[in-house]
């Protein structure tokens, strides 16, 4: 441990600079990648015709970098500096600390590189395979051990509202992350999930919403308890609706994940009672905005002069914005207009930009002047970030919620016959890429404002001082000696273990809740529905697929509603996705619905169509994929597969395992020869694009269907 100033304790704030320079160059790169994959909507060419560049991976590496490398580090800085100074006391350990952060910081980069070369569980915000997994585990650990050893010798002894927030999110995630990618590995980087279906389903958007529940809400609201009364020397508004806020949202937050599925063919029961939990949401979240907008009593003057505390209101405002619009849209009559559009797009981008982003910038702004003993270079060019970055969440809202309701009420328009007014879903497509492009010019404002703010930064440290003075850990009663009066919750705040442990009952209550019953999907399957597995072939093309990034602009999962019947035909069963490791039913239809694709067209349509989709679809913005006819399939890899699937439930005997690869050669040669005959080149009976036609092929022609 670094002592100085006469061997008294100081604050390790090495560790927090290195964390707010990592989300200053993360977010640079985050959101330059998000501009990327938005201008590759609005225009298909910006995929440059390159394997690693398609919408289908950088859509992926983006979401993936703004919530951990961005997000994820400015959570770092802020709960390392906020710890600290609660506790009085300096970090658990140095080795700790610095092992966290290059651990992370090569946890990214791992990430990036494996996303691009295609490397993915294919399952939304949880994409990273399992050799990464493991190591999330590992620098997850690593933190929890620091904190709570911060924990164990504080000088405080009751824990301030921050650090409940802090202790829910180091358990909750690391519950979220260990359930929901339980796999079993093939190769380096390939495994597939233990769950299937609607399993898989269901704990992957428990997993996903509470991913932005506590990675992106909690800690976020730890550091608004910590920095908006800081930045306003004000108190906190209402300890007792601090207490209500915390232990509200973390019981209640854990069952919301279902109304992801709303309309699928989860069971009724199971999307109910997401929606009833996230209607009831509404009360704790909107009681934490109020709680932070109105610790400025008495100081909104000072939010016209002080662009800190510009970016700390606006990011409060858009927390209630986004958590009014959250329980809004988990309503069912809402859902069916808004799920699979770019509302949710809208919405997702509201809370993140809005929230996080305008929170962190508060927060460094705040900080690095503190952190480098320095003044910052330039309050005028951090209202001008304020204003410009603000103008560009706007536009980028208003234009994705107008797609948004544009896509689905274009796909829900029924003439008076009964028959679609719009058949032919390019249209839809087609009809909102202005908007696209008016999406992509508010990120670039989003990006321009970000941009001062480095300039800015850069500039102050640039003017600070070489020897830094550091901030020296005041001394305070021990623990054992002091007396406050002990009442309820207050008592409750100075039992670390205690604190924790209701924690976790209180999220593991409706986690358990939710998914055992789905355990046994016996229980929902009709034994009169028989569905097969796929082929090896079919196999190794739905690898491809997931591999290309399909899943992120393709459902396969057509919901109950009469528009979704008309246009794609009979609703999903639970019986078509029974085997799926991992299930594929989408959450974005920038394509159609795929889930009774197969038989529909030719061989050689899905082969033209992937060579370049405007051959057939002139307005198509879907990429080109030249590469899936280069590529070669490994087909002896495919024994190993499905060996491994075997393990996990599917009937596949004894010989199919032993000889998938012979089999895929097989039915290769029928598909290659098929379009060798159409016209396409020869020798293409061992290349991706005939498994991925396979694949395609395969999707509603395996049975359980009414």
């Amino acid at each position: 441990m670094t002592q100085s100033h006469s061997l008294a304790e100081v604050y390790d704030d090495k560790i927090v600079r290195s964390f707010v320079l990592a989300t200053l160059f993360w977010g640079l790169i985050a959101f330059i990648v998000g501009l990327l994959a938005a201008l590759q909507l609005a225009y298909w060419p910006f995929n440059f015709n390159l394997e690693w560049l398609t919408y289908g991976r950088i859509r992926p590496l983006h979401t993936n970098a703004a919530i951990f490398a961005f997000a994820g580090n400015a959570i770092f800085a802020g709960i390392y500096y906020s710890t600290q100074r609660l506790l009085k006391t300096r970090m658990f350990s140095d080795l700790l600390s610095s092992l966290h952060f290059w651990g992370w910081q090569i946890l990214i980069v791992s990430a990036a590189v494996t996303l691009l070369l295609g490397f993915s569980m294919g399952k939304e915000y949880a994409e990273l395979e399992w050799p990464l997994d493991i190591f999330i585990t590992l620098i997850w650990v690593i933190f929890a051990v620091n904190f709570f050893g911060t924990l164990s010798r504080r000088k405080e002894k009751h824990m301030y509202v921050a650090i409940w927030f802090y202790i829910a999110t180091i358990i909750t995630v690391a519950v979220l992350h260990i359930v929901n990618s339980i796999e079993i590995p093939v190769s380096t980087f390939k495994s597939y999930p233990v769950w299937s279906g609607i399993q898989d389903a269901l704990v992957q958007w428990w997993y996903g919403h509470n991913a932005v529940a506590f990675f992106l809400t909690t800690p976020f609201l730890g550091l608004m308890y910590y920095f908006i009364p800081k930045a306003a020397d004000r108190p906190v508004y209402s300890y007792r609706l601090s207490i209500i806020h915390f232990w509200a949202l973390v019981f209640l937050y854990i069952w919301a994940g279902p109304h992801h599925l709303l309309y699928t063919a989860l069971p009724d029961w199971a999307q109910t009672l997401g929606m009833i939990f996230s209607l009831m949401l509404w009360a704790p979240s909107w009681g934490g905005m109020i709680n932070g907008l109105l610790t400025l009593r008495g100081a909104w003057h000072k939010v016209r002069t002080e662009p800190i505390l510009k970016f700390l209101v606006t990011a409060v405002t858009f927390y209630g914005m986004s958590t009014f619009e959250g329980p809004l849209l988990s309503i069912k009559s809402v859902s069916a207009l808004a799920h699979y559009t770019d509302w949710i797009i809208a919405h997702v981008h509201g809370g993140t930009l809005g929230w996080n982003g305008f929170l962190t910038f508060g927060m460094i702004y705040y900080l690095v002047p503190r952190l480098w003993n320095t003044q910052l270079h330039s309050k005028k060019l951090a209202e001008w970030h304020f204003w410009i970055g603000l103008l560009g969440i706007i536009i980028y809202y208003i234009s994705m919620w107008a797609a948004g309701i544009t896509q689905g009420l274009m796909w829900r328009a029924v003439d008076d016959k009964g028959k679609l007014v719009y058949p032919d879903f390019i249209e839809t497509v087609t009809r909102i890429v202005p908007l696209y492009w008016v999406r992509a010019l508010g990120g670039a404002l989003f990006i321009a404002g970000f941009l001062l703010m480095i300039y800015n930064i850069w500039k102050t440290l640039r003017k600070a001082p070489q020897t830094r003075k550091e901030e020296i850990v005041p001394q305070q009663v021990p623990l054992k000696t002091q007396t406050h009066p002990e009442t309820s919750h207050r008592k409750l705040e100075g039992l670390v273990t205690v604190f924790t442990v209701l924690v976790v009952l209180a999220v593991l209550a409706g986690s358990i809740i939710e998914i055992y019953p789905t355990l046994s999907l016996h229980n929902y399957i009709d034994p009169l529905k028989r569905t097969q597995p796929y082929s090896p072939l079919e196999i190794a093309g739905r690898d491809v697929y997931i591999s290309e990034g399909c899943y992120v602009c393709h459902s396969q999962m057509i919901r109950k509603l009469p528009e979704d019947v008309l246009r794609f035909g009979p609703a999903s069963t639970i019986e078509e996705s029974f085997y799926d490791h991992p299930f594929q039913w989408g959450s974005k239809r920038t394509g159609p619905d795929l889930a009774r694709v197969g038989g529909k067209y030719p061989a050689l349509w899905h082969y033209r169509h992937m060579m370049n989709p405007r051959d057939l679809i002139p307005q198509s913005i879907m990429p080109n994929y030249p590469w899936l006819e280069q590529k070669k399939v490994d087909f002896y890899v495919l024994r190993k597969k499905f060996s491994v699937l075997k393990r996990l439930g599917v009937p596949y005997d004894e010989n199919t395992v032993a000889n998938a690869d012979k089999i895929a050669e097989e039915q290769a040669k029928t598909i290659a020869a098929e379009l060798k005959n159409g016209g396409a080149p020869a020798g293409l009976e061992d290349k991706e694009i005939v498994a991925l036609i396979a694949y395609l092929q395969a999707l509603g022609k395996k049975g359980g269907t009414p």
